[in-house]
């Protein structure tokens, strides 16, 4: 008589966990290569990741430059070129990452306090109607020709 109700305490934390909440979406690996010249825009990356559920990035804010858009470089008739992007798609448990040569974040006019601080909040709006908040890391124009250097790295956007 015992042993039906020990292997229902057995599996009942597990048939429990199977009813939780849903894996979020996030995103890590944020950060931005700054312009050597303040006048042109500044370059964002990340990595999006998919929860349980697929979802969009919609748009991204930050209180820390003038102006935020996604873009995507493409090659046009053996050109690269940038165009600019409403939304991305980020799958169900898979990942999209933003990165140098494809899809990217244009930033302009950061202002001194953030570049100062070293880092910048940026706001992901996401089409589950969640906002996603990310710090990315500030990397100077030096640091970032550095990274260059090293052989899975391309920068440029």
């Amino acid at each position: 008589m015992r042993a039906p109700f020990a292997l229902i305490a057995l599996v009942a934390p597990l048939a429990l966990s199977a009813c939780g909440d849903p894996a979020p979406s996030y995103i890590d690996q944020a950060w931005v290569r700054l312009s050597p010249n303040k006048e042109s825009p500044s370059a964002g990356y990340f990595v999006a990741h998919g929860g349980d559920a697929g979802v969009q990035i919609r748009g991204v804010m930050t209180a820390y430059a003038v102006r935020v858009e996604m873009h995507e470089s493409v090659m046009d008739k053996g050109v690269m070129t940038m165009k600019p992007i409403d939304s991305v798609d980020i799958p169900a448990k898979g990942e999209v990452a933003f990165a140098p040569g494809g899809k990217h974040l244009m930033l302009w006019g950061i202002n001194d306090a953030a570049i100062n601080q070293g880092k910048m909040e940026l706001t992901f709006l996401m089409s589950d109607g969640k906002r996603l908040l990310v710090d990315a890391v500030i990397r100077k124009p030096e640091a970032a020709g550095a990274a260059a250097n090293k052989p899975a790295a391309h920068e440029g956007h």
